[in-house]
């Protein structure tokens, strides 16, 4: 019998500090759960769109992201409940350190704050690598600090020796937190990583299926999985009703998620939009899928590595994050399909383009020729820009009215130089005020990366645009 969303076994994976090993034991858990039959609703804490593609590869199932900032708290338990249908668990990778939320605003968007809008106990992951008896007085901290948050167990990782484990253990009877795992240090689990972070599945799959494949064998090695399983059913039920694309959008019937293995759902009218894949474009929310889907679109999805047009029919475009830096040649020297998104920009279709679409919709990236929509060009840069942000809509665009305010996130190492022609898409509030992006025509282009769930009226306003350009 399937578990009701609302009451489904969870655990969230925390850890005192980035680099502690969340990645490794939450895929690891989320791969050998499933190899147990279990269905794993798979989740991440913030922005982060690359460890949901290794844990969709674990699961078989959707990567999804919980972003108290983006999406605002109230839609954390609701997007949670949308994503766990029909499974048996979910296990909730956090964020930096476990305390680490949006800089200036408290709690807001950590890893313990997630955990107490899911009401989900915590396992802490803590990297054991140089420390013994002090391992006692950091779990000890983290379990305390807020009585709020539920530290139901520790996941020792990077352990070197059986003596070491033994000590360790030793040190934590007094903490009150049981030791639920022992990992030993083990660099065939490791994932190479650049100038962003992780790579990302989709440009090393049969690498990755490796990768993932020696986390679950750790795991399973060297964890208690009936103990977390126990603890993960200790999980508080969830008050409220499940996200709904249908029902946000105004639609008059819902309609099936997107399944890889199945059928794209039809729009009634044959709208196609056009969704930018492939090993160049990896960053998207499936929400957004969803979302326009729920508004009457067919949703297709083409790689500008390799297809040379647009899909038949193309009403709009969107173009998401990734690593056109990396492709810069062979994006460049795909021209049918350049002239293709130039030819829907020029005749006045929507587009819309976050961050590395932006790159794509400019005239070149470091020396190659891109798509020239937008007089700008693009290149690689020394400085990494990274962070939440506050914004408005400066100008009214396919996705937004002019004053509508909604909250982005920014992560790049490229800077754009513009020309003229175009007005910006966003007013952004950092520690100064700017404004940035380009709105021309029906094209909104901008480094920020928006969750449409937090303003379902973007995804409705994209498709009524495609339907009457």
């Amino acid at each position: 019998m399937l578990t009701s969303p609302s009451s489904v076994p969870r655990l969230v994976i925390a850890a005192p500090s980035s680099g502690s090993g969340k990645t490794t034991v939450a895929t690891g858990l989320m791969a050998a759960f499933a190899a147990r039959g279990l269905a794993v609703s798979p989740h991440k804490v913030g922005p982060d769109y690359i460890d949901p593609g290794y844990h969709s590869l674990a699961t078989g199932r959707v990567g999804r992201n919980l972003d108290a900032y983006l999406c605002g708290p109230e839609l954390v338990a609701p997007l949670f409940l949308h994503g766990a249908r029909g499974c048996d668990i979910a296990v909730v990778e956090g964020v930096m350190g476990m305390y680490d939320g949006a800089a200036g605003e408290g709690e807001l968007a950590s890893t313990a704050h997630v955990a107490k809008l899911l009401r989900a106990p915590v396992v802490l992951v803590v990297d054991a690598s140089s420390q013994s008896r002090s391992v006692a007085a950091l779990v000890h901290g983290f379990a305390s600090w807020d009585p709020q948050v539920r530290v139901g167990g520790v996941i020792l990782n990077k352990v070197a020796s059986d003596r070491h484990e033994e000590l360790l253990r030793e040190a934590l009877e007094s903490a009150g937190v049981p030791v639920l795992g022992a990992l030993r240090r083990a660099p065939q689990v490791s994932t190479p990583s650049r100038h962003l972070g992780l790579v990302p599945v989709a440009e090393r799959r049969g690498a990755a299926v490796d990768s993932v494949g020696a986390m679950a064998a750790q795991v399973s090695a060297g964890c208690d999985l009936e103990a977390l399983l126990g603890l993960a059913r200790s999980a508080g039920a969830l008050s409220g009703a499940a996200w709904d694309a249908a029902a946000v959008v105004g639609a008059a019937a819902p309609r099936p998620p997107l399944r890889p293995e199945g059928p794209r759902p039809q729009a009634p009218d044959g709208l196609v939009i056009a969704i930018a894949g492939g090993e160049a474009f990896t960053f998207s929310y499936a929400e957004h899928t969803e979302l326009l889907t729920a508004a009457g679109a067919e949703v297709v999805t083409f790689d500008p590595l390799r297809d040379e047009s647009l899909p038949e029919g193309a009403a709009g475009l969107v173009v998401g994050g990734g690593f056109p830096e990396v492709y810069a040649a062979e994006l460049s020297a795909n021209e049918p399909l350049r002239k293709s998104v130039a030819a829907l920009a020029e005749s006045g279709a929507p587009v819309a383009a976050e961050c590395a679409g932006l790159l794509y919709l400019c005239r070149e990236l470091d020396g190659q020729p891109m798509c020239g929509v937008l007089d700008a060009t693009a290149r690689m840069a020394e400085r990494l820009t990274l962070g939440y942000r506050d914004a408005v809509a400066v100008s009214d665009s396919v996705l937004a009215p002019a004053g509508t305010r909604m909250r982005g996130h920014e992560f790049h190492r490229t800077v754009v130089e513009p020309g003229a022609g175009a007005a910006p898409a966003w007013g952004v509030r950092t520690p100064e005020r700017r404004v940035e992006g380009f709105v021309q025509q029906g094209v909104h282009a901008s480094y920020l990366h928006t969750h449409w769930a937090s303003e379902p009226g973007v995804a409705r306003r994209f498709v009524e645009r495609c339907r009457t350009s």
